[in-house]
C-alpha cells in the first residue's frame, strides 16, 4: 500500500497529563506521518530535520525524494487518485 502524507510538523506532540493512560505511561503522538507505529511516535521524525522549507518530500521504502508537484483528482468513481512528480523528472 502506498500513501502520500501531508503533514507539516517535524516532531512529536507530548500529550497533557490528563490525556495519558496511567497503565501505559507517557505517550507521544506522531505528527510527521512517518512512524511505523502511527499514530504513535517512534522517532522517525528525526529523518525530517534537514528538509528544506518550501520543498515537498515523499518517503517511500525508507527513501526520501523531492516532489515537484502533487496532483489529486477524482477519477469519476468516487475515489481520489494522487500523482506525485519527482523534481528530477522535469
Amino acid at each position: 500500500m502506498t500513501r502520500l502524507v501531508e503533514l507539516e510538523e517535524t516532531g512529536p506532540r507530548k500529550l497533557e497529563p490528563s490525556d495519558i493512560d496511567d497503565e501505559k505511561g507517557d505517550i507521544a503522538v506522531c505528527r510527521c506521518g512517518l512512524s511505523d507505529s502511527f499514530p504513535f511516535c517512534d522517532g522517525s521524525h528525526r529523518r525530517t530535520h534537514d528538509e528544506d522549507e518550501g520543498t515537498t518530500y515523499v518517503y517511500e521504502n525508507g527513501e526520501r525524494r523531492e516532489v515537484e508537484r502533487v496532483v489529486t483528482s477524482d477519477d469519476g468513481d468516487g475515489a481520489d487518485t494522487t500523482d506525485a512528480t519527482d523534481a528530477a523528472d522535469d
